[in-house]
Parts: structure tokens; sequence; C-alpha cells
């Protein structure tokens, strides 16, 4: 009896993570629920927001194009914060796949195409043939 007894709860409890019941008696609804209900979007979305290069590839691909732009013009192409950007910046002045120097007031940013792909499943091919391939 024991055993039915426990069979019985755990398919109520089952039951109740997917339909979530069980999270909704508590005041909350699971992160999983609303997914699966298509409220937050994400499980009815053909594409999740989502792309196959990084933000710091698509900072490198904008500044690669040779136009002189600001901290705010990358940001609202690539569609992350200026903020972020700057971090981006920052991150590949240090490990030497950008140099920058002034120009007036403002900043100029060169690419360095010899620059290594970090992974090591890219690592034999540089900056300059990823961009090469991309523009």
């Amino acid at each position: 009896m024991i055993g039915a007894a426990m069979v019985a709860a755990k398919r109520k409890e089952v039951s109740e993570r997917a339909t979530g019941a069980g999270a909704r008696t508590r005041g909350r609804v699971s992160a999983a629920t609303k997914a699966a209900a298509g409220q937050d979007g994400v499980a009815n979305s053909p594409s999740r927001g989502w792309t196959f290069l990084t933000n710091h590839a698509h900072v490198l691909l904008c500044l690669a194009q040779g136009e002189s732009l600001t901290a705010r013009d990358v940001s609202l192409r690539v569609g992350i914060t200026e903020r972020s950007v700057q971090a981006i910046l920052a991150d590949l002045i240090a490990d030497g796949y950008l140099t920058k120097s002034k120009v007036g007031r403002r900043n100029s940013y060169t690419v360095n195409p010899r620059g290594p792909l970090r992974h090591p499943l890219e690592s034999a091919h540089t900056v300059g043939e990823l961009i090469a391939a991309l523009t």
C-alpha cells in the first residue's frame, strides 16, 4: 500500500510540474512553465535571439569597415549598450586585436588583421581571414 501511495504522489508531482499548478499555488510560475505556455515568446519563437558570432566579433567587424565610428555608433549597430562596447574595446585593445589613437577629440581604432582567433578550433586562422570571409 505504501508503494501505491508513493507512485500516486509522484504522478501528482510530475503532473503539477507539467501544468505549472505546483508553481502557481505558491504564487510563482517557473520559467519552464512560461516557456511551455509561450508567455515569454521563447517556446513559440522560431529564433531565440542568438547569433553565430560574439559581440566581440561584431564590434571588430564594425570597426574593420574603415568608418570612423564612436562607441555609441557601434553600440547601435551591434545592438548592445555603449558601456558593453567600451568593455569590448578595452578587451580587444589589451589583447592586441585593436590599436587606439586619438584623432582630434575622437578615438580611432585600427584592426590588427594578423591577430589569431582565440578558440582552439579556430586558432590556425586570423582576424583578417574572418573579416575577409564575412565582408
